[in-house]
């Protein structure tokens, strides 16, 4: 693996949830980034508390499931919003409009119990929006009309296959980010990537060295502790922690962190049930481990993929085989791994 880089001098504040009263433009004289205060998180921040790891499930941004309020979200990451074909308009999952009335309801309905919603841009299907806009400040103002709709200062970047190795889209995201975030000083930022049980390959680190680059303070990275490879046919709980702390010495050596602040700055994220790939499967026993491990780290969010999955597969639907779009592959009561995840 290449080597790691540590924050550029000048831009030494960019982990948020330990850079509180820091910018992209301090001048700091150390590389070291301050402790989290542990006790004046807000808890309408992706930081974490002392004692608590929040809750937040992928969901769909047009389609409602019974399962979504299970385990209490306090956040649900809406998904995912990309390119209007080859234009740099952003559209939900290229089917609705940014500004669609159902998904609208849709967000009221979410957001009525007190949760937030955090937006979700990329994702495995379609284009990300950093591969058509022909700019930053085009690129920014496409997130930002997307943010506007759906009424959030969260933005995650789920960044994962081909697009992940495009460099320029990679270093033009950056850049736009880093725009929206002058002109949006209470935007918070995840970013979603793929992790093997070794930790996050070259392209993520990559990605990471650019939003380092540029100035971006990123509030989580959430790792995806899943579709390792069919040479990954043991427990996939185990997998996910061992994911974790692999990441997590990256992650100290990338932006130059200390131990809390680095588990402080991670997310977790498992495909329940039945994976994408054969042999992998991930029970309700792992969604406890993941759980119980997250909160003795400090780990700010926990989350599956997805709130719709979880539910039994009807009897001899496909789900009892290859991951279902609407149900797990496993046995279960409908919303137990919500309730698992949330503790």
């Amino acid at each position: 693996m290449r080597a790691l880089l540590r924050p550029t001098v000048g831009v030494v504040c960019l982990f948020a949830v330990g850079a509180a009263g820091c910018s992209a433009g301090s001048d700091s004289s150390t590389d070291a980034v301050p402790e989290p205060s542990r006790t004046s998180s807000s808890p309408q921040s992706s930081s974490p508390s002392a004692t608590t790891t929040s809750y937040a499930p992928y969901v769909s941004a047009e389609t409602a499931s019974a399962n979504d309020s299970a385990g209490s979200p306090a956040t649900y990451n809406l998904a995912f919003v990309i390119a209007d074909g080859s234009d740099c308009t952003p559209t939900w999952n290229d089917s609705a409009a940014i500004g669609d009335s159902t998904v609208k309801s849709r967000i009221s309905a979410l957001t009525d119990g007190g949760a937030e919603v955090r937006v979700s841009f990329g994702g495995a299907s379609g284009k990300e929006l950093a591969q058509t806009c022909s700019s930053a400040a085009k690129l920014a103002a496409a997130y930002g009309k997307a943010l506007d709709a759906a009424g959030s200062s969260l933005a995650d970047f789920d960044i994962e296959g081909d697009v992940l190795t495009d460099s320029d889209s990679v270093d033009l995201r950056s850049q736009a980010i880093a725009l929206l975030q002058k002109e949006r000083t209470d935007l918070s930022v995840s970013f979603t990537l793929p992790v093997m049980p070794s930790g996050l390959d070259d392209d993520s680190v990559a990605l990471l060295e650019s939003a380092n680059n540029s100035g971006v303070q990123v509030s989580t990275v959430n790792l995806m502790t899943m579709n390792y490879g069919e040479s990954y046919d043991g427990d996939m709980g185990d997998y996910a922690l061992t994911a974790a702390a692999a990441a997590h010495t990256q992650l100290k050596s990338v932006f130059g962190t200390s131990d809390a602040t680095a588990w402080g700055a991670m997310a977790l994220t498992s495909m329940i049930g039945v994976n994408d790939v054969d042999g992998e499967t991930f029970s309700l026993s792992d969604a406890a481990q993941v759980r119980s491990f997250a909160e003795s780290k400090g780990i700010a969010w926990v989350s599956m993929w997805s709130a719709a999955r979880d539910q039994a597969c009807e009897s001899g639907s496909s789900g009892d085989d290859d991951a279902a779009t609407d149900c797990s592959g496993v046995s279960q009561e409908s919303g137990a791994f919500g309730e698992a995840f949330s503790g």
